[in-house]
């Protein structure tokens, strides 16, 4: 039998161009009967794109030796569901004048991907503590735990004790080697607490959120536990938010026990520096600084679109990886890094699609940092997300049309109509849209008000025909009104390049991430 390769027909195109016609009958046959390629196939960019990928696919080498990875960096995009991605990779593409929907964010060139089923062990719809505990302990557990097993009740304090897990973070700090944590969120918030603390309730931040039943058997609120943080030599890099909850309520912060944790953490790290601004990390040498304490802000870090546009002193998320990343690597034992966009996940609860797809744009920035910062023999990169979001593309929009525009879509000959589509009430919509959340309260103000959400329930949809929707202030419509947008159930992505990468193929139970990152490293006792 012959067999044709697919570089051969790719080939053949270029040779049909050039002689400006073909051999083939309109039944896709030559003249001796066998089967051919139209010219229009050959030398279609979809085609020739797919035969590259095949190709390059063909040659990777899967690396399966156990602890070949000396560095493993976990990036997370909180929220950041299948339908963020899509939407993100056309917003990226379209912010580089493309039509946008053939664009590839940097991690979707990662060599392999896989699927992530996030359900808490009591909830079908996840939160972000349950999650991320899954990923960094290789156990599911509740919502609204972090690090603790399912056994413990949610703020109890006395059903955690004895239910704790460890680490990825902790292993590798076991190993000797260095590691870092990074969010634009609170860094004493849920995803960023479950690579350290334990606490069978995310919301004990700082000692005001604490229980008298927790004070009384002793647990300790998630900064506390941070700057206490015991494994190894202690976490090399801290950067985030959430500066309120290291600071007494004396000094603009939360606490009421009157401690200042920044002072603590600098007497426990004589050579280390704690910075508040961007201006601040800026200036730290990298070959040179010891650990680091970065609080940006005295709650969450500033989205990302504001930070540009406002001017605020605060470091971007590929300034804190790379940077991060060039601090870490000074240890020869290698290291362990976190990155959290964190404000993907706010964006969306707001029903704010500019912020939650500017934000997951720069995490896609941040991560090829880090592919451009490593090698992918020795270092393990991870992308994915703790859950997603109610968050759908729908309408029938035009190819390249804005992805944060009103719908406009094709006539009848395929070609983009003149002005956006209307819907059964004839007014246009957007192609972006919420299931629900506080979009629902755009409706209008001519009807009485819901008592239970303050936002009028009869008023029909507001006409957003003069509405610039792809500005920093919209928000997108929501069918259903609540006071924040919720998280989804679905799978979410996974993509990995380096050690291991391999191991991630398929669909699979989040808890196995963490599997995955020490087998690869080796962080496995013996």
């Amino acid at each position: 039998m012959k067999m044709h390769t697919l570089a051969i027909a790719v080939a053949s195109a270029a040779l049909l161009a050039a002689c400006g016609g073909s051999d083939s009958n309109q039944d896709g046959k030559g003249e001796d009967g066998a089967l051919r390629f139209n010219p229009q196939q050959l030398s279609s960019p979809w085609f020739r794109e797919g035969a590259q990928v095949v190709n390059a696919a063909s040659k990777v080498k899967i690396n399966n030796e156990v602890g070949a990875a000396k560095n493993v960096i976990l990036f997370v995009g909180d929220g950041m569901g299948i339908s963020t991605v899509t939407a993100t990779r056309i917003l990226a593409g379209q912010m580089e004048g493309k039509d946008g929907e053939e664009h590839r964010l940097s991690f979707e060139t990662m060599p392999f991907s896989g699927l992530v089923k996030t359900y808490n062990t009591n909830q079908q719809t996840p939160d972000s503590a349950g999650t991320m505990t899954a990923m960094m302990s290789g156990v599911k557990t509740k919502a609204g735990v972090i690090g603790v097993a399912e056994s413990a009740a949610r703020a109890d304090c006395a059903s955690s004790q004895g239910a704790e897990l460890v680490t990825a973070l902790e292993l590798a700090e076991d190993q000797g080697k260095a590691t870092g944590i990074i969010s634009t969120a609170r860094i004493t918030h849920a995803t960023p607490a479950a690579t350290y603390a334990k606490s069978p309730e995310r919301n004990w931040e700082s000692d005001d959120g604490l229980s008298a039943e927790a004070k009384e058997n002793g647990c300790k609120d998630i900064a506390d536990q941070l700057v206490s943080f015991a494994a190894g030599d202690g976490i090399d890099v801290v950067l985030g938010g959430g500066r309120r909850h290291f600071l007494p309520d004396t000094d603009g912060g939360k606490r009421t026990d009157d401690r200042d944790l920044t002072a603590e953490w600098l007497a426990a790290h004589p050579t280390g520096s704690y910075v508040q601004t961007g201006t601040e990390f800026g200036a730290l040498n990298a070959a040179t600084a010891g650990p680091v304490l970065g609080l940006f802000n005295s709650s969450h870090m500033s989205y990302d679109s504001d930070r540009k546009a406002n001017n605020k002193d605060e470091p971007s998320l590929s300034d804190m990886t790379a940077k991060s990343i060039d601090m870490l690597s000074r240890d020869e034992d290698g290291f362990f890094l976190m990155v959290e966009s964190g404000r993907i996940d706010h964006g969306h609860h707001a029903g704010s699609a500019y912020n939650a797809l500017t934000d997951a744009v720069e995490l896609a920035n941040a991560v090829q940092v880090a592919m451009d910062k490593t090698n992918e023999k020795d270092t393990l990169i991870i992308v994915t997300a703790d859950h997603s979001h109610v968050f759908t593309i729908a309408g029938y929009p035009t190819r390249g049309n804005p992805i944060l525009g009103k719908v406009v879509t094709n006539d009848g000959s395929g070609e983009p109509e003149a002005t956006p589509s209307l819907a059964g009430d004839n007014l246009p919509y957007t192609t972006l849209g919420y299931t629900n959340g506080p979009g629902f309260a755009d409706l209008g103000d001519e009807h009485d008000a819901d008592a239970r959400y303050g936002v009028p329930v009869d008023a029909g949809r507001k006409d957003i025909s003069a509405v610039d929707t792809e500005s920093a202030g919209y928000h997108q419509e929501a069918l259903i009104p609540m006071g924040s947008e919720t998280h989804a159930g679905e799978d979410v992505g996974v993509w990995a390049r380096g050690p291991g990468a391999h191991l991630l193929t398929g669909t699979n139970e989040q808890s196995l991430i963490f599997h995955v990152m020490a087998r690869s490293a080796g962080l496995l006792p013996e």
